[in-house]
């Protein structure tokens, strides 16, 4: 059988409110919230009894996710949000975005912070790495026509 889609990325924050926040301001729907606890939830994840607020977020076109989870229980145990660009894992998430300095000005205000600056790739993209809430590295991407 193949691969039907990838239906999100994971991201845990610490809080909850703001990170949803933040990526309402970039673009992403907020398409519900809930609290995961229970036995069969502990059996998936490997933590045994845990309790977790989630908050999914569609981007706009519908085909992409990102879950933001809030772990009351078990307490976090490690922490990468600022790990540089070249650390090993999961790094960041990209977006495509239509005008890449209207985004960055609306997100400062939200407290992101430019990682590098804002470069052309040939005269495909202008591209850049920003640190958004609780210092989560985040890619933009402004097609260029």
């Amino acid at each position: 059988m193949a691969l039907k889609r990838m239906d999100n990325v994971g991201i845990v924050v610490d809080d909850l409110d703001s990170t949803v926040d933040f990526f309402r301001e970039l673009g992403l729907e907020l398409e519900g919230r809930a609290a995961i606890e229970g036995e069969w939830a502990g059996r998936v994840t490997g933590l045994g009894d845990q309790h977790v607020e989630i908050a999914m977020m569609r981007t706009p076109d519908g085909h992409s996710r990102l879950e933001l989870s809030r772990f009351l229980r078990p307490p976090v145990v490690a922490d990468h949000r600022n790990a540089p660009v070249n650390a090993l894992g999961y790094l960041r998430v990209m977006f495509a975005v239509d005008d890449i300095d209207d985004t960055l000005e609306r997100l400062r205000k939200r407290g992101a912070e430019l990682v590098g600056e804002v470069v052309r790739y040939k005269d495909a993209y202008r591209l850049c790495y920003i640190r958004g809430p609780e210092g989560l590295l985040i890619g933009l991407a402004q097609e260029l026509s």
